[in-house]
């Protein structure tokens, strides 16, 4: 088994979708070209990072045109800069 290890400052992040068609109300299917991609992703590995405000695991919100994105043993992949990562999603209690 491969494994991937980011370098340097990066982040891999897993953006892999569901390859379920989606269709609109009225039966019309949408094609891939025509979803807006989500800008957040769970975080698969890091590289050298010193106080990494983040673990795998966790979920993050990134820059729109940010990272080079591949595919890897069937799944797809965003590499981007730890610079580059706006948030982290968390779960929070209701008061």
């Amino acid at each position: 088994m491969k494994e991937l290890q980011p370098l340097n400052e990066n982040v891999l992040l897993d953006i892999s979708d569901s390859k379920a068609e989606q269709k609109t109300a009225s039966g019309i299917i949408i094609p891939d070209s025509a979803k807006e991609k989500p800008q957040y992703a769970p975080v698969v590995a890091l590289g050298t990072i010193e106080n990494a405000a983040i673990v795998v695991g966790d979920i993050v919100f990134y820059k729109k045109y940010a990272g080079t994105e591949f595919d890897f043993e069937g799944k797809k992949y965003l590499m981007i800069p730890y610079a580059d990562l706006l948030a982290k999603i968390v779960e929070t209690e209701a008061i």
